[in-house]
């Protein structure tokens, strides 16, 4: 039976653009025990920047963990998860650059996209705000 992970991202950034960071944790579903939480300082960028940045190195995370499990990636950002399952068109190059990343860090992984509300997505945000905080990455 094939594994599944479940990555949680968000980003941010203070002014749109400005100091951005990504965050994103790796959970096991069947157990809800989170196995990795990672911060990635992204400097002056959007918010969407952001959002891609800690969603693509989530699944970087998840893929290394395990390159078998099957992912469910969880976003509160609608643009993210529309863009990435092709309902909506990416017009921005940076936003279609980022995508094309993703597509290729997720090339052979089964994956399903989830928009969820903010609310529901705070671990992932904590560590957005924590790399912005610092303006550094970091990993645990």
């Amino acid at each position: 039976m094939t594994r599944e992970l479940v990555v949680e991202a968000d980003g941010g950034s203070r002014g749109n653009p400005g100091p951005a960071a990504g965050g994103a944790v790796v959970i096991d579903p069947q157990t809800g025990e989170v196995l990795a939480e990672l911060g990635v300082w992204v400097g002056t960028a959007s918010n969407n920047v952001a959002e891609y940045r800690g969603m693509i190195e989530g699944v970087r995370t998840a893929i290394a963990l395990d390159p078998t499990a099957e992912l469910t990636v969880r976003l509160d950002s609608k643009l993210v998860v529309e863009q990435m399952t092709g309902r909506w068109k990416i017009k921005h190059p940076a936003m279609a650059e980022l995508a094309a990343e993703a597509r290729e860090v997720l090339t052979g992984t089964p994956v399903r996209f989830e928009w969820i509300p903010r609310e529901k997505n705070t671990r992932a945000d904590a560590c957005a705000n924590q790399a912005m905080d610092a303006r550094a990455s970091f990993r645990r």
